[in-house]
């Protein structure tokens, strides 16, 4: 983002990170936020929401440091959890409460992925708790893709509409053109 912090950007006057929390706690039971500090600027969006702050200060190290993490700090007893990246504008509470919904409805654990419309995946995922160990084992850059590929017979699709699932807003590029779509879109 050349200098911008990303999950700070407005989006209809709320920073991205509070706007995306405020939905995720509309939706969810429990909801942690994965921060490099207890200190850092993210913080500050988050002030005054019933939010567990995750403080990952090797953050740097890959995305698996945040979601090693925040699995370890959660509440017993939880069914599962839903990584949502907080760049994802997209995302709705609506998407959010439909894709536990749909978790929930299966009678034994699955791993509940959103995708595109078209069936392209993308996020939100949703992994049941007997997972728990392998998002806590994960390294590197990538995410949860490893626990993914490793229980790929457990994965049930979930199509959200358009590319929500996908859109993610990494270059001020993408934020320009989002922010335009949204114009037009009004």
């Amino acid at each position: 983002m050349r200098g911008s912090d990303k999950l700070l950007m407005q989006v209809r006057g709320v920073p991205l990170l509070r706007r995306q929390a405020l939905a995720a706690l509309e939706a969810g039971d429990h909801v942690a936020v994965a921060l490099p500090a207890h200190d850092h600027p993210r913080a500050e969006a988050l002030r005054g929401l019933p939010v567990q702050i995750v403080e990952v200060p090797d953050a740097e190290l890959g995305m698996s440091s945040s979601l090693r993490r925040a699995v370890s700090l959660l509440p017993r007893g939880l069914e599962g959890v839903m990584i949502l990246p907080a760049d994802m504008p997209e995302i709705t509470a609506a998407d959010m409460s439909q894709l536990i919904a749909a978790f929930r409805a299966v009678p034994h654990p699955t791993i509940q992925r959103a995708t595109a419309e078209d069936g392209t995946p993308g996020h939100p995922v949703l992994f049941p708790s007997d997972c728990f160990p392998a998002l806590q084992a994960l390294s590197g850059d990538f995410g949860a893709k490893a626990v993914l590929t490793a229980n790929i017979h457990r994965v049930r699709d979930f199509p959200l509409p358009g590319a929500r699932a996908l859109i993610d807003l990494d270059t001020p590029e993408a934020w320009q053109e989002w922010e335009a779509a949204q114009q037009a879109a009004e």
